[in-house]
């Protein structure tokens, strides 16, 4: 083999290759894109449910006893959770993006973004989900 054709990498080449290096940065990206997957779907969900009042009345009520139910409070609970993420992640990108002399201070924003998402989220959850511990009594 010829100098450089080796099938593995030397651990020279492997430093340039970019990596996970961790911090708020990176997960607060990967909560983006997934809470992003979460707004996706329930957009895609909602208009299946307005065309479904006009094609099959009946499922569309059917859907809507689901959405009632326990697992549909859940799953709206978790709906609201990533909409909510979602929107506060971005203005936190914005405020970036506008000022970019505040991405020094990205940390503590994004530490912000959680701070209000648990204070306005977790109220929020409990009155989503309170009809099921009042099924349950």
């Amino acid at each position: 083999m010829t100098q450089g054709s080796s099938p593995l990498a030397s651990p020279q080449k492997l430093r340039n290759y970019p990596s996970y290096r961790g911090g708020e940065g990176m997960v607060a990206w990967a909560f983006h894109r997934i809470s992003g997957i979460g707004v996706w779907a329930f957009i895609v969900l909602h208009v299946f449910d307005i065309w479904l009042i006009g094609a099959n009345p009946a499922l569309y009520d059917a859907l809507g006893e689901f959405y009632s139910s326990a697992p549909g409070r859940v799953m709206e609970t978790l709906l609201g959770a990533a909409l909510f993420y979602h929107a506060l992640n971005g203005m936190r990108i914005v405020v970036m993006d506008f000022w970019p002399a505040l991405t020094i201070y990205h940390r503590g924003l994004w530490r912000a973004v959680w701070v209000t998402f648990f204070t306005f989220g977790l109220p929020g959850a409990y009155i989503i989900l309170k009809p099921i511990w009042e099924m349950a009594a």
